[in-house]
């Protein structure tokens, strides 16, 4: 009963929401039917797959910082040498999520700036 509760009842509202949402988008396409349940996946979670050279490609810099600044090199060294686990905390840290969106991480808008104009340290 406990776990019925925990694992069915209790998020009843919020499974019934998402469910109405996820049928308004794929059930009267029938575009349902044309994916794969890793494709689904992938759609609904984004891809575990984490490539940061291409993050690094399509980052921008402000706060008179470029992709030639020491600090900047310094980070991209850092990160680089970084175990898959501490790269899926650093995007989860920025992003709020710890896999890419679809297409890859050369999808997100990232950017890396100063606090302030008179400020040394990293927002």
């Amino acid at each position: 009963l406990y776990v019925d509760h925990i694992l069915s009842s209790s998020i009843q509202r919020q499974f019934e929401a998402f469910r109405a949402g996820f049928l308004a988008l794929f059930h009267p396409s029938g575009l349902l039917r044309l994916l794969s349940p890793r494709e689904l996946e992938v759609l609904a979670c984004g891809s575990q797959a984490l490539d940061f050279h291409k993050l690094q490609a399509v980052a921008q810099y402000g706060g008179g910082y470029t992709a030639q600044s020491t600090v900047i090199e310094w980070f991209w060294q850092v990160v680089h040498e970084m175990s898959e686990d501490d790269r899926k905390r650093l995007l989860k840290f920025v992003t709020g999520s710890d896999r890419s969106p679809i297409g890859g991480l050369s999808k997100l808008n990232f950017v890396i700036q100063r606090q302030g104009p008179d400020s040394i340290q990293l927002p």
